[in-house]
């Protein structure tokens, strides 16, 4: 057994439960020999035995069934020899209660049932009062009641350990859970932003290399804009990657409240983005703000990158219990919802934002024409 905090404190309440046994031993086992006037006089034997059995308890954790085969071999010498019943037995009961405690239940019946069998010897033969089988039942006692208390200390606190470590494997299943979540949650903000930014550089990138041969002074506008995405979305990305580095929430969090910036920056691209607020504008919880903001990002990068068009609309309605929006292209309506399925992340990744909050995303052909993504979010009432 290793020494260390828990040992040392277990060697010193065994060390003062001998010591305690031992002292008043010494000391009762006088008074008793007075009230049992049939039995041998106190002496130097009688101590001898006495410290055996108390001081044997001090290997009682590290070995049980040895210091209790030692208590009973020094309890039953006590007992034929005719000295008093007394403090002796107490050394005897933790001896029955260690093994009952500390081993399984088989081997600590055994060897209860042999410690037993050899108490029993000063029942039948003793050079004090013999009590005959009269005196089977009340040795029994001395067996039977320690055991059986040790057995159900012993039950309590495996209960005890199964649950705790129940509790441990949950904490840590909860853990991994949340971790997860979080991976999952980061890996679409990296998405969301290397996306739309590689999506609207790679269109001003062509619209460069195009300029460039025939108006070179035309193409310094598109290089212009492609520095500005490149360096905004580099920006968002290292406060999203710091965010996870550090812990902490992302601060400030994107929200509705950029979609002009965001308008701007496709218009350099060359997408023309109309944006169309319905309602009373109004501060919206975080996590809700961020979702919208994104739903309208993806499903521009699509209409950027798929469609085909040169003008989308984006439509927000700020409604009592809810808000909206809806973003619109002019194209033929089946250009967008393909290719922005085939990565499994687009559309995919605006559901689960949206559904996380409770709300609820459709996704389809405009009726008048091109490509229709709308969102519905529930908002709390204020009160």
């Amino acid at each position: 057994m290793r020494w260390d905090g828990q040992w040392g404190r277990q060697a010193a309440a065994d060390a003062v439960l001998a010591l305690g046994l031992l002292g008043f031993g010494q000391l009762a086992t006088d008074l008793a020999g007075d009230n049992q006037p049939g039995s041998r006089p106190v002496d130097g034997v009688c101590r001898v035995l006495i410290g055996v059995a108390a001081l044997a308890l001090l290997a009682r954790r590290r070995a049980p069934v040895t210091t209790l085969a030692l208590v009973t071999a020094a309890t039953a010498t006590y007992l034929v020899l005719g000295y008093p019943y007394g403090p002796i037995l107490l050394a005897f009961l933790v001896a029955v209660y260690t093994v009952a405690v500390r081993l399984p239940v088989r081997p600590a019946a055994l060897a209860a049932g042999g410690a037993f069998v050899v108490l029993l010897t000063h029942v039948f033969w003793s050079r004090g009062p013999a009590p005959g089988w009269t005196g089977v039942l009340p040795a029994s006692a001395w067996v039977a009641v320690p055991f059986a208390v040790g057995v159900v200390v012993r039950v309590n606190r495996e209960v005890a350990a199964r649950s705790r470590a129940e509790e441990a494997r949950a904490r840590a299943e909860e853990t991994r859970r949340r971790t997860d979540e979080e991976r999952l949650r980061i890996a679409q903000e990296v998405h969301d932003v290397v996306g739309h930014g590689l999506a609207a550089i790679s269109m001003q990138a062509e619209i460069a290399l195009h300029l460039l041969p025939k108006r070179p002074e035309q193409a310094e506008t598109a290089l212009t804009a492609i520095s500005r995405t490149s360096r905004e979305a580099l920006d968002e990305l290292r406060v999203t990657l710091g965010a996870v580095r550090n812990g902490a929430e992302r601060d400030p969090v994107p929200g509705l409240a950029r979609l002009p910036a965001l308008r701007d920056r496709l218009a350099g691209a060359g997408l023309a983005v109309r944006v169309r607020v319905v309602g009373d504008p109004r501060e919206l919880p975080a996590a809700l703000d961020l979702a919208a903001y994104r739903v309208v990002q993806e499903a521009l990068t699509n209409v950027l990158r798929h469609a085909g068009v040169a003008s989308a609309e984006v439509t927000v309605d700020y409604r009592a219990d809810e808000v909206t929006v809806e973003v619109v292209d002019e194209g033929t309506g089946a250009g967008a919802a393909p290719a922005a399925d085939q990565g499994g992340h687009g559309l995919a990744g605006m559901r689960e934002r949206v559904a996380a909050l409770g709300g609820r995303l459709t996704t389809g052909p405009h009726a008048g024409g091109g490509f229709r993504v709308y969102a519905r979010l529930p908002v709390e009432p204020t009160t």
